[in-house]
């Protein structure tokens, strides 16, 4: 399914969330050359519609598309409450092991926003006829691929120090990696993490971890 079939179906839909979010989803993944759940995990164990969760204040919820250490997906019929869909979401997000992506659509309209613990969170917003941009529609792709560039950030306090451009690796100084003895230790990156990830060597570079004492400020 191309963009302009996809965008050009779904603005005439006028079908109900119930009718409509299974099928939106399924051309959606067609449109994004991605499986669709059913093609990627038969047994509905890390990828499904309808997953069922205990809410925190108690009772029954269900992400309409649920894909595990991705996303939790709710959808809405059009001209719906998108922040209301979120707080739904939200109330069953830890019994969905809490992914890194929360996002509700009304097939209309598209809200991605990050989740990752001990960060401030991004939004991400855009409407059907958006999805003719290649940039917008990667935001769906990397929510729904195995390769997601919705990297986890690092708190701001332990920035990464200086990366040298000969070695990709952080810049020594007197010894220590930019200079800052606090830094105890750091983890080099590889050629296997690099494509894992699906990162240049550069980038994953800057992934690095570090053990870090205290909140001393590595920039």
């Amino acid at each position: 399914m191309t963009p302009a079939e996809f965008v050009a179906k779904w603005r005439a839909s006028e079908l109900k969330e119930r009718s409509a979010s299974q099928e939106h989803f399924i051309d959606l993944c067609r449109m994004l050359d991605e499986p669709t759940p059913a093609d990627a995990d038969p047994t509905g164990e890390r990828y499904c519609f309808e997953r069922g969760a205990r809410k925190d204040e108690g009772g029954d919820g269900w992400a309409d598309v649920w894909k595990r250490h991705h996303f939790a997906w709710e959808y809405k019929g059009k001209h719906a409450n998108l922040d209301m869909a979120f707080r739904q979401l939200r109330q069953y997000a830890l019994a969905l092991e809490n992914p890194p992506l929360l996002i509700v659509s009304d097939m209309a309209r598209f809200r991605i926003r990050t989740n990752w613990t001990n960060s401030v969170s991004r939004i991400h917003e855009f409407a059907l006829e958006d999805l003719v941009e290649p940039s917008t529609r990667n935001l769906l792709k990397w929510a729904t691929s195995t390769r997601s560039a919705f990297v986890r950030p690092m708190p701001a306090r332990f920035r990464l120090p200086p990366i040298s451009s000969a070695t990709g690796w952080p810049r020594l100084v007197n010894g220590w990696p930019g200079g800052n003895p606090s830094v105890l230790g750091w983890s080099p990156p590889t050629r296997s993490g690099a494509e894992t990830t699906g990162l240049s060597l550069t980038e994953w570079s800057r992934t690095a971890r570090f053990s870090v004492r205290g909140p001393t400020d590595l920039g």
